[in-house]
């Protein structure tokens, strides 16, 4: 993990010496020794931040202790919502990310989850994920994009019912940089009760979703 910090840092490093360098270049001094402007190209206009009502905007909707119910603004109203929650390191830094959201009945996976990991983990060693000290399942990475490296985990019923009745679950990572290492992440379940509960109301009301069409036959 310290690799890791030491390549972030001096990632950052470069940036900043970057920055230096594109400030001395737009304020080189003008003949009198005055700083001239940048050039009319050279700089950013700007544009305006995302409106928070937009359709298609995610919105928190209530707080269950750990648990965020973070919803996506649609059309019509009917919002629909996964549980969320950041994950931090034993240093209090942001790491990862978890969404669970509720599926079908009748299938193997009573539930499912999007982890989001950073794009520095090293894929090959998956995503380990353990509720309450039990015998910790090896999920692999979906793909990664540029928020990071997303891995998506079905949950059986016995594992939603350990959540719903456990303290924490472990998610662990490997950072490509230091493969000796693990990062160890807690993910605390105070609340997941009641959150994934209003997770399945409130996505019961939601419409069906429209039959897929049928692929033309040759």
């Amino acid at each position: 993990m310290t690799k890791l910090r030491t390549t972030l840092a001096l990632t950052l490093g470069l940036a900043l010496t970057g920055f230096a360098a594109f400030a001395q270049e737009t304020a080189a001094p003008a003949a009198d020794g005055t700083a001239a402007a940048p050039a009319a190209n050279d700089v950013a206009m700007g544009q305006p931040a995302q409106d928070q009502n937009a359709i298609g905007s995610t919105y928190s909707k209530q707080v269950f202790d750990a648990w965020d119910l973070r919803c996506v603004r649609t059309e019509s109203g009917q919002d629909p919502c996964q549980l969320y929650q950041l994950l931090k390191d034993g240093q209090g830094t942001s790491v990862a990310e978890i969404n669970l959201f509720d599926l079908p009945q009748g299938g193997e996976a009573a539930a499912g989850a999007t982890v989001i990991v950073p794009l520095e983990t090293q894929l090959t060693s998956g995503l380990r994920i353990a509720i309450d000290g039990v015998e910790p399942k090896i999920y692999p990475f979906t793909f990664c994009a540029r928020i990071g490296c997303v891995s998506r985990v079905g949950f059986t019923a016995a594992e939603m019912e350990a959540m719903k009745k456990g303290a924490k679950a472990v998610v662990t990572i490997v950072p490509a940089a230091a493969p000796d290492q693990q990062v160890v992440l807690e993910a605390s379940l105070k609340g997941f009760t009641a959150g994934f509960d209003a997770v399945k109301e409130n996505n019961a009301k939601l419409p069906a979703p429209a039959p897929a069409a049928e692929a033309p036959k040759q």
